[in-house]
């Protein structure tokens, strides 16, 4: 009955089918067939790596280039999966990880059973970790050993248990895996030690004596244990054939003799002390590696070098202002029946922000749409509706003070905002509405974008900015590459040379102002980039805070190339002068750096009075999201650098917006005059300095003189074109062929020197416009004839 009503219950429920997940034979026999192969070729680009993987490093980044060939026995496929499981995974134990994939191919390609797979792939992976680990002790001196995973969580190990520690931890887990894996008891491994010694026990028992016994023999017998005169002697010097033994079955057993324990010398070579270990012995030594030894007495500028224009000691609220503003918002906004339930209002420097609550019904746009009302109202310049203030339930309205006040940059590198700022790169901007010190770190922008009409204060702004590096770092710490195409703005840093700023090698000023070596400098920013990549690569650290760290902690040998690497600042005072001039020859390697520099701590200030869609790309914006902008002259403009307007309702004098990728921040640039940064770079200069300023890796141009543009043949195609240009101007300059033919400053360069090797132009004369050697178009047109 039982099996009936269970029959019938299971016929209750027809259209139930349990899912089945079976795959055939044949899906078992391909699938296994592949990963037996696949097994078996990850082993041989693994063994292949091992001679070839110096070799294929250059080609990884280039994969999908036909024209680049690896050396590896798989070719391009060998290189990349060797790199990926060896170098950046778990060094030679990823050959566990082959031996796995061939074994399951094997598995399903014979149909065995896969219970035992399941285990061999659990115990493999936890082996493979294990010996990355292991190896990780080594992969300082031998890359590969460990490979990436082996030395970093190696290398984190030993951070937080030490050395010993890890070797612990290590010979615990072996011990772990024996007993579990492989059923390995401290018992079994006695018994195993008794069995041999109890062999060797009889086999010096089994031999027969001689007549002649040595004294060894002797002291033997008398330490034994004798119970019956038929004992055989112990086994003589010369081995003879051993004679049957006589039971006697009266006479007590005998059990067997130990045999005396040998004592045996061992000598072990030393092992050979590896390199976090050296590391950790130098720096008990030593101390840690101190960049800033070379210049040890320097002596930062002190806070007295800048003047305090604010004597009074704060802002001075006018109480009848805030009051008459007040009541001309509240009946302003009343005519246009807005009633407010609250107003606040926050002095700051030279804007005061009113915060009003309006009464519930009221739409926001519709008190937007009053910001001329308003600011006629109020009859003062540069209103700013902010509807409503991000995280705050309030709309905001910012109106400029009648008497602003002066921020000084005294007051805002003595705050304690930037003195105990944990930045690495710390710039005090100035002051917020609020009256706060506002300080942010350029390490994390990670760079910079500025714009603004001229005299609205962008100079003034990347003063402040390197002043606020000045009076952190140290020289050691940081350098700049300062491009100042007016000739006028930067020229006071050059006292600081070779203290703070890097230049390229064979030139005599460090302040860039010819638009040939602002390309040079930018393509010698790629080449340090490149660099700067390929020591953290060797490191295995991802950015340069990382890599400074582990240099200072003398893991990282200067004999390989390794060094302490400074933060290097770019900074562009006029960028829209070098589109203008230069154009993609600025841009590409101008985009490049704001792409990839962050990590290697390559960090751009980019500034220009003309924030025009065609100076200010899209590709330069996307890779600028921290922005400043001071006044400009009209919204186009505003939405250009901001992405939003606002910046044409500033009221100038250093007033500005600040963003980074989030809401707008409005601040009081902190102001700092000509005398005072003549005064800062006069005290660092007057300091011992280094040798020369720091070189940046040198660059080689297209356009490197006339020798080879002598050959007719090798001649432009506009080159007779450009030699009219040149005759009918009678001005021989390369930016007049930009401008006239509408070509790159490189190619315009070249034909200048091909109508140099012609006769057309004489030779270089510095900053002057080549001579024009032929005065009308009859002695041009006779020339070039001449040459054809």
């Amino acid at each position: 009955m039982a099996s009936k009503k269970a029959s019938n219950k299971k016929k209750s429920n027809p259209g139930f089918k349990k899912p089945s997940f079976k795959i055939t034979r044949q899906q078992k026999v391909i699938f296994g067939s592949f990963l037996m192969f696949l097994g078996i070729a990850l082993l041989i680009a693994f063994t292949s790596f091992l001679f070839n993987w110096e070799a294929d490093q250059s080609t990884l980044g280039e994969l999908g280039n036909r024209e680049v060939e690896a050396k590896n026995w798989l070719s391009k496929f060998g290189a990349g999966v060797s790199d990926f499981f060896i170098y950046k995974g778990f060094g030679l134990a990823a050959y566990i990880l082959g031996g796995l994939i061939t074994v399951s191919g094997i598995y399903l390609f014979f149909n065995l059973k896969l219970k035992n797979l399941f285990s061999f792939w659990f115990w493999g992976i936890l082996m493979m970790i294990w010996w990355a680990i292991f190896f990780g002790f080594f992969a300082d001196k031998y890359t590969i050993l460990g490979g990436r995973v082996g030395y970093e969580v190696n290398d984190y190990l030993q951070d937080y248990i030490g050395f010993a520690g890890t070797v612990l931890l290590l010979t615990f887990l072996f011990i772990a895996y024996f007993v579990i894996r492989l059923k390995v008891t401290p018992e079994m491994v006695g018994a195993f030690f008794k069995s041999k010694k109890k062999s060797i026990s009889e086999d010096f028992k089994g031999a027969s004596p001689t007549a002649k016994i040595t004294s060894e023999e002797e002291e033997w017998v008398e330490k034994a244990v004798i119970k019956d005169v038929s004992t055989p002697p112990p086994a003589p010097s010369i081995p003879l054939k051993p004679e049957p033994q006589v039971e006697i079955k009266n006479a007590p057993t005998v059990p067997p003799t130990p045999a005396e324990d040998v004592q045996m010398e061992v000598e072990t070579a030393e092992e050979e002390e590896i390199e976090d270990t050296l590391s950790k012995k130098l720096v008990k030594d030593f101390g840690e590696f101190d960049p800033t030894l070379e210049l040890k007495n320097y002596k930062w500028p002190t806070i007295d070098l800048l003047k305090d224009y604010n004597l009074s000691g704060g802002i001075t609220v006018d109480q009848q202002e805030l009051e008459e503003n007040k009541n001309t918002i509240v009946a302003t906004l009343k005519n246009y029946k807005i009633e407010i339930a609250q107003i606040k209002a926050t002095v700051g420097p030279t804007v005061t922000l009113y915060e009003i609550v309006p009464e519930a019904g009221i739409r926001i746009s519709k008190i937007k749409n009053l910001e001329d009302d308003i600011a006629l109202s109020l009859a003062a310049l540069g209103i700013r509706i902010i509807a409503p203030i991000p995280g705050k339930g309030t709309i905001g309205i910012e109106v400029p003070n009648k008497n602003a006040t002066i921020v000084s940059m005294r007051s805002v590198i003595a705050s304690p905002r930037f003195q105990h700022a944990e930045m690495e790169l710390p710039l005090a901007l100035g002051k917020s509405i609020s009256n706060e010190t506002f300080v942010v770190d350029l390490a994390k922008m990670p760079h910079l974008l500025m714009a603004g009409a001229t005299g609205q204060g962008k100079s003034v702004g990347l003063n402040a900015i390197l002043t606020s590096l000045l009076y952190c770092k140290h020289p050691a710490e940081v350098k700049f590459v300062l491009v100042d195409p007016k000739k006028v703005e930067l020229t006071l840093f050059n006292k600081i040379e070779r203290h703070y700023l890097a230049k390229l090698p064979n030139t005599e000023d460090a302040i860039i102002t010819d638009n040939t070596k602002v390309i040079h400098t930018l393509n010698s920013l790629c080449i340090e980039m490149d660099d700067r990549y390929n020591l953290l690569k060797d490191a295995m650290v991802r950015n340069i805070k990382e890599y400074n760290v582990k240099f200072k902690a003398r893991k990282l040998n200067p004999e390989h190339g390794h060094k302490f690497l400074p933060y290097i600042v770019l900074v562009v005072d006029e960028f829209a002068d070098l589109i203008m001039t230069a154009g993609k020859e600025v841009e590409t390697p101008i985009a490049r750096l704001a792409q990839l520099a962050r990590a290697i701590g390559i960090h751009l200030i980019i500034a220009t009075q003309r924030p025009s869609v065609n100076v200010i790309t899209g590709i330069i914006k996307a890779n600028f999201p921290a922005r400043i902008a001071f006044r400009v002259t009209s919204k186009i403009d505003s939405r250009t650098i901001l992405d939003s307007q606002g910046a044409d309702q500033l009221i100038g004098r250093g007033d500005m917006l600040f963003t980074q990728g989030n809401e707008l921040i409005r601040l009081q640039c902190a102001f700092v005059d000509t005398p005072e940064v003549d005064r800062i770079t006069e005290f660092i200069g007057s300091q011992k300095a280094y040798l020369d300023a720091y070189l940046l890796p040198e660059y080689e141009g297209e356009d490197n003189g006339t020798a080879l543009d002598i050959d007719v043949s090798e001649r432009d195609k506009l080159f007779r074109e450009a030699a009219e240009v040149i005759v009918i101007a009678q001005q021989g300059s390369a930016s007049l062929l930009q401008r006239k033919l509408k070509l790159g400053y490189n190619r315009a360069g070249r034909i200048i020197d091909q109508l140099e090797a012609a006769g057309v132009v004489g030779p270089f004369e510095g900053s002057k416009a080549r001579q024009v050697l032929v005065t009308d178009m009859a002695t041009l047109d006779q020339l070039l004839n001449d040459d054809d």
